[in-house]
Protein backbone atom coordinates (compact mmCIF):
# COMPACT_ATOMS: atom_id res chain seq x y z
CA UNK A 1 0.00 0.00 0.00
CA UNK A 2 2.75 2.22 1.36
CA UNK A 3 4.77 1.71 -2.42
CA UNK A 4 0.90 2.04 -4.49
CA UNK A 5 0.94 5.38 -2.65
CA UNK A 6 4.22 6.49 -3.29
CA UNK A 7 4.44 5.36 -7.03
CA UNK A 8 1.56 7.21 -7.72
CA UNK A 9 2.54 10.37 -5.64
CA UNK A 10 6.12 10.99 -7.79
CA UNK A 11 3.77 9.89 -10.65
CA UNK A 12 1.20 12.84 -10.16
CA UNK A 13 4.40 15.53 -9.10
CA UNK A 14 6.49 14.26 -11.93
CA UNK A 15 3.38 14.95 -14.64
CA UNK A 16 2.48 18.65 -12.98
CA UNK A 17 6.36 19.84 -12.73
CA UNK A 18 6.91 18.21 -16.38
CA UNK A 19 3.62 20.54 -17.91
CA UNK A 20 4.44 24.16 -15.41
CA UNK A 21 7.83 23.90 -17.23
CA UNK A 22 6.34 24.32 -20.54
CA UNK A 23 3.36 26.30 -19.54
CA UNK A 24 5.47 28.51 -17.25
CA UNK A 25 6.09 32.36 -18.59
CA UNK A 26 9.45 32.60 -16.59
CA UNK A 27 12.27 30.36 -18.02
CA UNK A 28 14.14 30.12 -14.75
CA UNK A 29 11.07 28.79 -13.40
CA UNK A 30 10.71 26.25 -16.15
CA UNK A 31 14.38 25.30 -14.80
CA UNK A 32 13.43 24.73 -11.67
CA UNK A 33 10.00 22.90 -12.43
CA UNK A 34 12.63 20.90 -14.18
CA UNK A 35 14.81 19.63 -11.23
CA UNK A 36 11.56 18.88 -9.45
CA UNK A 37 10.66 16.35 -12.61
CA UNK A 38 14.13 14.99 -12.56
CA UNK A 39 14.01 14.33 -8.59
CA UNK A 40 10.92 12.78 -8.51
CA UNK A 41 11.80 10.63 -11.74
CA UNK A 42 14.83 9.35 -9.80
CA UNK A 43 12.45 8.42 -6.63
CA UNK A 44 10.10 5.91 -9.57
CA UNK A 45 13.66 4.30 -10.46
CA UNK A 46 14.02 3.46 -7.03
CA UNK A 47 10.70 2.18 -6.71
CA UNK A 48 10.94 -0.19 -9.69
CA UNK A 49 14.77 -1.15 -8.41
CA UNK A 50 16.98 0.90 -10.85
CA UNK A 51 19.02 2.79 -8.09
CA UNK A 52 21.43 3.53 -11.10
CA UNK A 53 19.74 5.42 -13.14
CA UNK A 54 18.09 7.17 -10.19
CA UNK A 55 21.49 8.24 -9.36
CA UNK A 56 22.72 9.35 -13.01
CA UNK A 57 19.33 11.53 -12.63
CA UNK A 58 20.13 13.46 -9.90
CA UNK A 59 24.28 13.62 -10.29
CA UNK A 60 24.40 13.83 -14.23
CA UNK A 61 20.41 15.80 -15.27
CA UNK A 62 20.20 17.48 -12.00
CA UNK A 63 23.61 18.33 -11.24
CA UNK A 64 24.55 19.22 -14.10
CA UNK A 65 22.35 19.76 -17.39
CA UNK A 66 19.65 21.33 -15.62
CA UNK A 67 22.10 23.58 -13.40
CA UNK A 68 23.85 24.67 -17.03
CA UNK A 69 20.15 25.50 -18.53
CA UNK A 70 19.75 27.66 -14.98
CA UNK A 71 23.22 29.36 -15.52
CA UNK A 72 22.46 29.76 -19.11
CA UNK A 73 19.39 31.42 -18.69
CA UNK A 74 20.09 33.77 -15.97
CA UNK A 75 22.89 34.95 -17.62
CA UNK A 76 21.53 35.84 -21.41
CA UNK A 77 19.90 38.78 -22.11
CA UNK A 78 16.78 36.90 -23.35
CA UNK A 79 13.38 38.94 -25.10
CA UNK A 80 10.38 37.14 -23.50
CA UNK A 81 8.40 38.62 -25.28
CA UNK A 82 9.61 37.75 -28.52
CA UNK A 83 10.24 34.25 -27.63
CA UNK A 84 6.36 33.84 -26.46
CA UNK A 85 5.52 35.53 -30.02
CA UNK A 86 7.38 32.56 -31.39
CA UNK A 87 5.46 30.04 -29.41
CA UNK A 88 2.32 31.10 -31.09
CA UNK A 89 3.70 31.02 -34.57
CA UNK A 90 4.44 27.59 -34.40
CA UNK A 91 1.93 26.35 -32.13
CA UNK A 92 -0.13 24.55 -35.50
CA UNK A 93 3.44 22.95 -35.63
CA UNK A 94 4.35 21.46 -32.11
CA UNK A 95 0.24 20.38 -31.91
CA UNK A 96 0.90 18.18 -34.95
CA UNK A 97 4.39 16.98 -33.39
CA UNK A 98 2.21 16.17 -29.83
CA UNK A 99 -0.23 14.48 -31.70
CA UNK A 100 2.27 12.19 -34.05
CA UNK A 101 4.07 11.44 -30.83
CA UNK A 102 0.57 10.62 -29.31
CA UNK A 103 -0.04 8.27 -32.13
CA UNK A 104 3.36 6.22 -31.78
CA UNK A 105 2.76 6.02 -28.01
CA UNK A 106 -0.43 4.24 -28.13
CA UNK A 107 0.48 1.77 -31.25
CA UNK A 108 3.41 0.96 -28.96
CA UNK A 109 1.19 0.27 -25.63
CA UNK A 110 -1.28 -1.47 -28.16
CA UNK A 111 1.47 -3.94 -29.80
CA UNK A 112 2.70 -4.11 -26.37
CA UNK A 113 -0.79 -5.42 -24.89
CA UNK A 114 -1.49 -7.49 -27.97
CA UNK A 115 1.30 -9.51 -27.31
CA UNK A 116 4.51 -11.20 -29.19
CA UNK A 117 7.51 -9.26 -27.58
CA UNK A 118 9.54 -11.31 -25.03
CA UNK A 119 12.03 -9.27 -23.70
CA UNK A 120 12.77 -12.00 -21.65
CA UNK A 121 14.49 -13.94 -23.94
CA UNK A 122 16.58 -10.64 -25.13
CA UNK A 123 17.79 -9.52 -21.99
CA UNK A 124 20.81 -10.65 -20.23
CA UNK A 125 19.95 -13.13 -17.26
CA UNK A 126 20.73 -11.45 -13.66
CA UNK A 127 20.62 -12.60 -10.82
CA UNK A 128 17.97 -12.15 -8.31
CA UNK A 129 20.60 -11.86 -5.42
CA UNK A 130 23.09 -9.82 -7.97
CA UNK A 131 22.17 -5.82 -6.87
CA UNK A 132 21.41 -3.70 -9.71
CA UNK A 133 24.26 -1.47 -10.15
CA UNK A 134 26.41 -4.52 -9.86
CA UNK A 135 24.54 -6.46 -12.78
CA UNK A 136 24.84 -3.22 -15.35
CA UNK A 137 28.27 -2.84 -14.76
CA UNK A 138 28.75 -6.69 -15.18
CA UNK A 139 26.82 -6.60 -18.37
CA UNK A 140 29.01 -2.75 -19.84
CA UNK A 141 32.06 -4.19 -18.46
CA UNK A 142 31.68 -7.88 -20.56
CA UNK A 143 29.26 -8.20 -23.34
CA UNK A 144 28.82 -4.31 -24.26
CA UNK A 145 32.63 -3.57 -23.45
CA UNK A 146 33.47 -2.77 -27.15
CA UNK A 147 30.37 -0.32 -27.48
CA UNK A 148 31.18 0.85 -23.88
CA UNK A 149 34.60 2.10 -25.16
CA UNK A 150 33.85 3.45 -28.41
CA UNK A 151 31.00 5.36 -26.74
CA UNK A 152 33.71 6.68 -24.62
CA UNK A 153 36.46 7.90 -27.38
CA UNK A 154 33.08 9.70 -28.94
CA UNK A 155 32.64 11.70 -25.77
CA UNK A 156 36.89 12.00 -25.53
CA UNK A 157 37.07 13.78 -29.97
CA UNK A 158 34.12 15.98 -28.51
CA UNK A 159 35.94 16.71 -25.66
CA UNK A 160 38.97 17.33 -27.78
CA UNK A 161 37.01 19.17 -30.91
CA UNK A 162 35.81 21.78 -28.46
CA UNK A 163 39.25 22.43 -26.93
CA UNK A 164 40.45 22.93 -30.14
CA UNK A 165 37.65 25.39 -31.20
CA UNK A 166 37.76 27.69 -28.23
CA UNK A 167 41.70 28.11 -28.20
CA UNK A 168 42.09 29.03 -32.26
CA UNK A 169 43.66 32.22 -32.68
CA UNK A 170 41.64 34.86 -33.64
CA UNK A 171 42.28 38.32 -34.80
CA UNK A 172 41.35 41.32 -32.47
CA UNK A 173 42.07 39.44 -29.18
CA UNK A 174 44.43 41.00 -26.73
CA UNK A 175 45.81 37.77 -24.93
CA UNK A 176 47.02 37.67 -21.31
CA UNK A 177 50.82 37.79 -20.14
CA UNK A 178 50.98 36.21 -16.81
CA UNK A 179 54.79 36.92 -16.90
CA UNK A 180 54.39 41.01 -17.74
CA UNK A 181 51.33 41.11 -15.21
CA UNK A 182 54.12 39.45 -12.32
CA UNK A 183 56.72 41.50 -13.34
CA UNK A 184 54.60 44.80 -13.39
CA UNK A 185 55.01 47.17 -10.27
CA UNK A 186 52.80 49.20 -8.69
CA UNK A 187 53.97 52.52 -9.06
CA UNK A 188 54.13 51.70 -13.16
CA UNK A 189 50.08 50.66 -12.76
CA UNK A 190 49.00 53.78 -10.86
CA UNK A 191 49.77 57.29 -11.14
CA UNK A 192 48.70 60.44 -8.54
CA UNK A 193 47.02 62.78 -10.08
CA UNK A 194 46.21 66.22 -8.31
CA UNK A 195 43.35 68.30 -10.87
CA UNK A 196 42.10 71.22 -10.53
CA UNK A 197 38.68 72.52 -9.65
CA UNK A 198 36.93 71.75 -12.49
CA UNK A 199 39.12 69.94 -14.46
CA UNK A 200 38.52 66.25 -15.68
CA UNK A 201 41.23 63.79 -15.34
CA UNK A 202 43.13 63.08 -18.27
CA UNK A 203 43.48 59.72 -19.97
Amino acid sequence: MIQTFTFYLFATIVIASGALTILSRNPVHSVLWLILAFFNAAGLMLIVGAEFIAMLLVIVYVGAVAVLFLFVVMMLDVDFAELRAGFVRYAGFGAAVALVLLVEVVLAVGSWNVGGIEVARKAAPVDAAVPNIQALGTVLFTRYLYIFEAAGLVLLVAMIGAIVLTHRTRSGLRPQKPSEQIRRRPEDATRNMNPGIGQGVEL
